[in-house]
């Protein structure tokens, strides 16, 4: 099975479970808002980047070139998937409106400082800016997906983040258990901030120790998970809206794999979640017979 990407983790992970799939096109790292004002790669600096992989696609994002990567392979392709995640860093607009995707490889080669350098700013994911322009790169990728026939093989990957690791109960996010969680966290502050004084810190350092309490792993995963999945809402109801298929799992049905190849985090999930979004997909695929024209 053929199968082009754009979006990041979830899909590629996704298809390492799809049975006798072959990843012709990966477009990752690349916001769709990309799509319609690139940067371009002339004055970016790219050398601290040792992957070919990560210069391979923040050179596509700053070419926007990731609808024409997965089109000049549509006659071949039998899947397209498509996911947000790539979303979730915001993008950088230049002073010439042109924009770049604010992607960890962005950060990390210093694309991202040279960016700032030029008087760039960064537009925060979940803004009504950024959602606005987002939604006119999305459309601008259906559109192109459409274009080349592609629409009855796309799904969209609409996963929330996981709020718990495998093998924990799904946080509750109603206002008792945010107070609850509180609670315990000014407990640990306490208990803290008691060890403190006897061990001979003065009461302002207790004071400060009392309220700046880290919050626990399991605290941690569910407060990003919950503050993420509240972003992304409106961003996963317009592109169900446009895309004609779809896979959807509330945080509520996924976990965090402790495992996972890549590391734990809130979209990294088990092998079962994964086998049971490739269900979904098949099932898709089933309804439209997988025909391509």
């Amino acid at each position: 099975m053929k199968i082009a990407i754009f979006g990041s983790c979830v899909s590629r992970d996704t298809a390492e479970f799809i049975p006798d799939a072959d990843v012709v096109t990966y477009v990752a790292r690349h916001s769709v808002t990309s799509l319609e004002a690139p940067h371009g790669t002339e004055g970016t600096d790219l050398s601290e980047l040792h992957s070919a992989f990560q210069k391979r696609m923040v050179t596509s994002d700053l070419r926007g070139d990731g609808i024409a990567r997965i089109v000049k392979h549509a006659k071949d392709l039998d899947l397209v998937l498509i996911d947000l995640v790539d979303e979730r860093r915001g993008y950088w607009l230049y002073a010439d409106g042109t924009t770049m995707t604010n992607s960890l490889e962005v950060e990390s080669c210093g694309a991202a400082r040279d960016a700032r350098r030029a008087d760039a700013r960064l537009v925060e994911f979940g803004t009504d800016e950024h959602f606005e322009r987002w939604k006119s790169g999305f459309e601008k990728l259906v559109d192109g997906l459409s274009a080349a026939d592609l629409c009855s093989r796309t799904i969209l990957l609409d996963i929330e983040w996981a709020g718990a690791v495998d093998g924990a109960q799904h946080p509750q996010q109603d206002r008792i258990a945010k107070l609850g969680r509180t609670w315990r966290r000014m407990q640990r502050g306490t208990r803290e901030a008691g060890r403190g004084l006897s061990n001979g810190r003065g009461v302002g350092e207790a004071w400060l120790t009392l309220w700046s309490v880290k919050p626990t792993e399991a605290e941690e995963y569910a407060d990003r998970a919950a503050v993420a999945n509240a972003d992304y809402k409106r961003y996963r109801e317009l592109a169900r809206s446009l895309v004609a298929s779809s896979v959807a799992r509330s945080s509520s049905e996924v976990r965090i794999d402790r495992d996972h190849k890549w590391g734990p985090q809130p979209f990294h999930y088990r092998n079962a979640d994964y086998l049971s979004i490739v269900d979904g997909i098949l099932e898709h695929m089933k309804d439209y017979g997988g025909d391509r024209p």
